[in-house]
């Protein structure tokens, strides 16, 4: 009897060796190939903007909210169930609901802070640390963080055993974590896939918060942490390496806070995920993307992709700030018949928020939060005689700056008045206007004449910051006003095309106002520094007529000089300021200083000692500037900008500015 099956097998078998073709192997039938679509979403930056809700304003806004970013993640997530959910820091401080749990109703062991909860509801894989996150101090770090049911991860922060041998440093936390993901094809089939999460923060977070971190830790360079980490991560066996790093993006290399272009050049990474400057990548088209990712003649910087989200091939995501937007990275990956996963293709995006509606779930869990918080900023400290707004701060000397500075002068002068050492030196007042636009249109200050309560000392000093006063000499505050003076751009008084006075690069909180001198600033001339602080123009000099009591400053004369924990410690890279004594250490915040002060006068009459003022120009100029479209009903027959009743893409004011009044 023949056997049929065993004749063709043995023709089959001869004429594929007649044809030359490779005979299968028994391995070989075991390991095919596959195709897996995985989804990484992100959000960064929420800085407890969990409600869709504006202390500041005592609204509803659609600007942020988790409860909105968390409606756009349970949609992405229906459309590929492939996906893993992370978080890039900056998630704990940045809103009076932040503050109220950090400092008035401390959260204590046992209770899980509603930004935590918010999470575990929305089943979060991985979180990060953004350099916020350690404002309240490790120990506050550690309560709030150890509620999480996702994994903690940061690479380059270590414990500081006081030795000099940077060899046998030991991790202050989990840096990194690699994860079993179970994934299908797109037939169905099951597999796993192994996801490797590693986290880093800017380490300038030892200047900006030296007295919760000195001698406790230390933190190491974000690059050169990551091709320590990534090499061992492949070695076992993360399929996918998700670099969730605290830190935005420059061209400059030299440049260690923000890292991202140097550190999507790390061998391994596969997709990376970043923060901290509060941009958006990728945005909806070239034209509306941050500056920092082009030339200076606007063209996309080398290894830029905007369309498909990647910087130097490796996909990328920056999911701008408050929720406002969801990041996602869209990977297609293959397994090779030698069971190696690898990344084939890659696409990102970023999903806007504002027109989704917030999820009731997330809604209901930070309820009980957002009603107390809303309760203790409406607490009254005192009353003004005119509104106080900020439309206009970065163009002229401003109230919303000038009572701050106010606060700081009079809490400094009591300090110092029995000092011997310090009594006699004249004291300055530094202040910036921190409600400026950076996040958008909504963001400015604006408090209607009447009450003041915590909520208006939280609009007009945003951050929590802790007093300190530096002793300085003249030739400092003359260079720390050419720092601020780089928030314009260079205007030509010859040319009649449309010229933007405001530098986009420029954060509006480096733009410090220095109350107790007089000065100009010549914006015909070119800036000495550039928007990170960075020397580009040694011998510019945009700074005229600085005089203190009228006469000329004298640059060897010294100074006191009041300002923040963060700039005192190098915060905006001013120059001579981090080298020079801390005089006034106070532990006490600018805003309880600014509070204590309002609760003391009770009325305060909004009004700007206009100290500094940008220098007349001849020729008339197309100079324009960029406000809220809000700030229009504030403008005065005497003002020297008006409203041209457009708006840009963003949804800004379009304004012009006479430079010759």
């Amino acid at each position: 009897m023949v056997n049929h099956r065993r004749k063709k097998s043995v023709i089959a078998l001869a004429t594929i060796l007649t044809m030359g073709l490779a005979v299968p192997t028994m391995a070989d039938a075991k390991s095919t190939t596959a195709n897996v679509d995985l989804r990484i979403m992100e959000t960064t930056d929420v800085h407890t903007n969990l409600m869709n809700y504006d202390y500041y304003k005592n609204a509803p806004t659609d600007a942020v909210g988790l409860v909105k970013t968390a409606t756009l993640v349970h949609e992405a997530r229906k459309e590929n169930k492939n996906n893993v959910l992370v978080d890039n820091g900056d998630t704990i401080q940045g809103t009076p609901f932040g503050t109220f749990f950090a400092k008035v109703d401390r959260i204590k062991k046992g209770e899980v802070h509603p930004s935590i909860a918010a999470m575990n509801a929305m089943r979060y894989d991985a979180a990060t640390y953004g350099n916020h996150e350690f404002n309240y101090g490790l120990g506050y770090l550690k309560e709030v963080y150890n509620d999480g049911d996702f994994k903690r991860v940061n690479a380059n922060v270590y414990v500081d055993d006081h030795d000099k041998n940077d060899n046998n440093d030991k991790n202050k936390y989990t840096p990194y974590s690699i994860v079993n993901k179970k994934v299908k094809d797109a037939n169905g089939k099951s597999h796993v896939i192994k996801v490797g999460y590693i986290g880093f923060v800017a380490p300038q977070i030892m200047s900006w918060d030296q007295t919760h971190l000195a001698g406790k830790v230390k933190a190491k360079d974000i690059v050169a942490t990551a091709e320590n980490y990534v090499p061992e991560m492949k070695k076992k066996g993360a399929d996918v390496v998700i670099a969730m790093a605290h830190s935005g993006f420059s061209a400059d290399l030299t440049n260690n806070e923000d890292v991202i272009y140097a550190l999507t050049k790390v061998k391994g990474i596969d997709a990376v995920t970043f923060s901290h400057t509060h941009q958006v990548f990728p945005a909806k088209d070239e034209a509306s993307l941050s500056s920092s990712f082009k030339d200076k003649d606007g063209k996309l910087l080398p290894g830029v992709n905007n369309a498909k989200g990647t910087i130097n091939g490796v996909a990328a995501v920056q999911a701008g700030y408050g929720g406002a937007e969801l990041g996602i990275i869209d990977l297609k990956l293959t397994k090779s018949k030698t069971n190696k996963w690898k990344v084939v293709s890659s696409q990102s995006q970023t999903r806007n928020a504002k027109a989704t509606r917030p999820a009731k779930t997330i809604s209901a869990i930070v309820k009980p939060g957002h009603e107390q918080t809303i309760n203790y900023v409406n607490t009254p400290i005192g009353t003004t005689t005119d509104a106080i707004h900020s439309f206009f701060a970065l163009v002229k000397d401003d109230p919303s700056i000038q009572v701050v500075t106010n606060a700081q002068k009079w809490y400094v002068e009591k300090i110092v008045a029995n000092d011997p050492a310090l009594k006699d030196l004249p004291i300055l007042s530094a202040g910036a206007p921190f409600k400026a636009g950076r996040n958008g249109p909504e963001e400015y200050t604006e408090i209607q004449k009447g009450d003041l309560t915590i909520r208006s000392a939280a609009d007009l000093y945003l951050y929590d910051n802790t007093l300190k006063a530096v002793k300085v000499s003249g030739a400092t505050v003359k260079e720390w006003l050419e720092r601020s003076a780089g928030q314009f751009n260079q205007i030509d008084p010859t040319k009649t095309t449309e010229q933007s006075l405001i530098n986009s690069d420029f954060r509006p909180y480096n733009f410090d106002v220095i109350d107790g001198v007089t000065y100009e600033i010549d914006v015909t001339q070119p800036s000495k520094y550039d928007p990170d602080g960075v020397l580009i123009n040694p011998t510019a000099n945009r700074v005229k007529n600085l005089s203190y009591n009228g006469k000329a400053l004298d640059e060897k004369q010294q100074f006191i000089v009041i300002t923040n924990n963060y700039r005192a410690t190098g915060g905006g890279n001013f120059p001579g300021v981090k080298a020079s004594p801390i005089v006034v250490d106070s532990q006490d915040e600018n805003r309880q200083v600014l509070m204590d002060y309002i609760s003391e006068q009770k009325e305060i009459v909004p009004t700007a000692d206009n100290n500094w003022s940008l220098t007349k120009m001849t020729g008339t100029p197309n100079v324009t500037f960029t406000s809220s479209p809000t700030g229009a009903k504030y403008l005065e027959e005497t003002s020297p900008y008006s409203y041209t009743g457009k708006t840009d893409a963003k949804g800004f004011g379009i304004f012009t500015i006479d430079l010759s009044k």
